[in-house]
């Protein structure tokens, strides 16, 4: 079953604060966008994989990422009674869902992360068989957040991201995906979680970044 997935992107200057000090400061911006360069080309090289709309802070601070094949459109404008998280999260993977939707309004749709740049397009590939169309999750490596969010065909995608996300979503009826998946687990906000991608294996745009070889595709 294919599905169209939806990943939103802060300014890569505003983006992975926790992440700080993990290499140069004059290079965070570029860290942050490699991190999201490598999870997108997973996942446009994943079958099954129909459409990537990256909703995006500012589009064109982002706007080399569309040689991977994804479509970049700018976030929501900011509501006046929205919260901090609604917006940067939450209301961008609404956005997001309700333009592929105007497209196909029955299409399977999935919220990403896009700090995943250990991403395999066989770990992504194989959390879709497992949803098999049911509104389902992938918790992170710790359990509490979440990395991915697939709707069942047609229905809503009802994010729920934040602090607490896996359980917030268990809550809402997804099902929690329980295959290994490291791959897809291993989302990166702090310098920890980075030595943990670099040991399963980054991608090219992160490993040239860290000075490091990339991992092989699979």
């Amino acid at each position: 079953m294919d599905v169209d997935l939806v990943v939103p992107m802060k300014h890569p200057r505003d983006g992975k604060s926790r992440l700080r000090g993990a290499v140069d400061g004059a290079r965070h911006p570029a860290l942050v966008l490699a991190l999201a360069a490598d999870t997108l080309a997973a996942v446009t090289s994943a079958g099954h994989v129909r459409r990537v709309l990256l909703v995006a802070a500012d589009p064109d601070s982002v706007r080399e990422l569309a040689e991977l094949g994804v479509e970049i459109v700018a976030e929501p404008v900011n509501r006046k009674n929205a919260k901090p998280g609604e917006q940067s999260l939450n209301a961008a993977f609404r956005h997001g869902e309700a333009l592929l939707r105007a497209d196909d309004p029955h299409a399977v749709i999935g919220a990403l992360q896009a700090d995943l740049p250990a991403l395999r397009a066989g770990d992504l590939a194989a959390a879709l068989a497992e949803a098999a169309g049911r509104r389902a999750f992938v918790a992170d490596r710790q359990g509490t957040g979440t990395t991915l969010l697939l709707a069942a065909p047609g229905q809503p995608l009802d994010p729920r991201f934040g602090l607490g996300s896996a359980r917030a979503h268990a809550a809402s009826g997804a099902v929690a995906l329980g295959q290994e998946l490291p791959s897809l687990r291993s989302d990166v906000d702090t310098p920890e979680d980075l030595e943990h991608v670099r040991a399963l294996g980054v991608g090219k745009h992160t490993a040239a970044q860290l000075g490091e070889t990339p991992a092989a595709p699979g």
